[in-house]
């Protein structure tokens, strides 16, 4: 399958009075193939709004290879921008306009059909709100009209950060659906998000940055299934002895998570190695499972154990282009 992003190697490097030097992105790698709903990943600070926001040409690297769409940015931008959909960081929207007034604009200024702007508003669910004016927004109706802005250009690549940021539940499963439905017409989706098991529902592969470093990579049942069938959740006999159990599984090399009526036991081969161990104690079993795997705990563990960037070299600060909008 074909590659539609793909960074090498990216570095950036910031330097303040204040702060010293900062490594944002230290030799950071992504690719992302056609077709595909692809999560980016990573806790706060750990570059993955500076990557994208690099990207599209906001930021200006200090290292690396970027291309988008079979060519190499930020030379190729003005040539594939009408291609990229994008919203970074939080919309900003004219209070007084309504949602048609605001899609109509942009799509003036896009060389964009009025018939586009119907259709937007209709994916995103905000054909009966269309009239009202952006500031009676609740977040989620102004996140709703982000999507339908980034949407308009109907691009091959739709690049969303936090999308689902203000939603309710339903919302939720509604932007779910819609970015399932892209991805089959074609679209290619990069989404950033906070939410772990939306991602794991929606996403075909995910990317972890920690620390301006990819940590993880790949399809989401790969990912998973590197990290499970190392762990099992033990129950004793004896609920108030699970603390000195806990201990001696410790002593032996396990790697031990208490829970007031269970112990999450990892880094072991075998689970019935829990099991002798504990009855050489006298400690009994009751209930031994294998620990259920999700996103979220690998997620966990992968940015708790990833390394410390290497001192920053130093840099001019006219590295750092300007910041502002872009793409839509």
């Amino acid at each position: 399958m074909a590659a539609v992003l793909e960074i090498t190697g990216l570095e950036k490097t910031y330097r303040s009075r204040r702060r010293g030097v900062r490594r944002a992105l230290d030799g950071f790698d992504m690719v992302v193939e056609q077709g595909q709903v692809h999560g980016f990943l990573g806790p706060n600070g750990s570059g993955k709004t500076t990557t994208l926001r690099t990207l599209l040409g906001l930021i200006r690297p200090n290292g690396g290879r970027m291309v988008l769409l079979g060519e190499e940015v930020p030379a190729a931008l003005p040539r594939i921008a009408k291609r990229v959909g994008a919203i970074v960081e939080s919309p900003q929207f004219f209070p007084n306009f309504t949602a048609s007034d605001t899609l109509s604009l942009l799509a003036d200024a896009g060389g964009v059909s009025k018939q586009r702007v119907a259709e937007v508003l209709e994916l995103v669910g905000l054909r009966e709100r269309a009239k009202e004016r952006v500031k009676t927004y609740s977040l989620g109706m102004k996140q709703r009209l982000a999507v339908a802005s980034a949407l308009l250009k109907n691009p091959d690549l739709l690049i969303l950060d936090e999308p689902a940021n203000g939603l309710d539940p339903g919302g939720i499963r509604e932007m779910r659906t819609l970015m399932r439905g892209l991805a089959e017409s074609g679209m290619t989706v990069v989404l950033s998000s906070h939410i772990l098991g939306e991602v794991q529902l929606i996403c075909d592969s995910v990317t972890v940055i920690s620390r301006g470093r990819r940590v993880a990579h790949g399809p989401v049942a790969d990912i998973l299934a590197q990290h499970a069938g190392t762990g099992v959740t033990v129950k004793l006999e004896d609920p108030a002895e699970l603390s000195p159990a806990a201990e001696v599984l410790i002593s032996a090399g396990a790697r031990v998570t208490p829970h007031p009526d269970h112990l999450s036991v990892t880094n072991v081969d075998r689970p019935a190695w829990v099991t002798r161990t504990l009855a050489e104690k006298g400690f009994f079993v009751s209930e031994l499972a294998p620990v259920r795997v999700d996103l979220e705990s690998v997620f966990l563990d992968l940015t708790a154990t990833a390394p410390v960037p290497g001192q920053a070299r130093q840099v001019d600060d006219s590295a750092t282009a300007p910041a502002g909008g872009w793409g839509v």
